[in-house]
């Protein structure tokens, strides 16, 4: 029964871990589109890469911590609570 739930929980984490890695890339790269569009629509300010690595850092952390709210706490508190919904209610 242990070794089920190892096994369970260790293959969630890794599709999980897959998931979080498509969705961070997918998220950089469609905010790297909108920051090139913006340094254009303001008349070229500063030096393009600085403007977007800039503009990735400020909202990086932010964008991380709720995927990471998303992708990994919200599933596992799902499952958790449907296991002891089943089981002990």
């Amino acid at each position: 029964m242990m070794f089920a739930m190892l096994r369970f929980l260790v293959l969630a984490l890794i599709v999980q871990t897959v998931i979080f890695v498509i969705l961070w890339i997918r998220w950089r790269n469609a905010k790297q589109e909108e920051l090139e569009q913006d340094w254009l629509s303001q008349g070229q300010p500063d030096d393009r890469e600085q403007f977007i690595d800039q503009g990735l850092a400020e909202s990086g952390k932010q964008r991380r911590t709720m995927l990471f709210l998303l992708v990994y706490v919200l599933p596992i508190c799902i499952v958790a609570s449907i296991i002891y919904l089943t089981n002990f209610h």
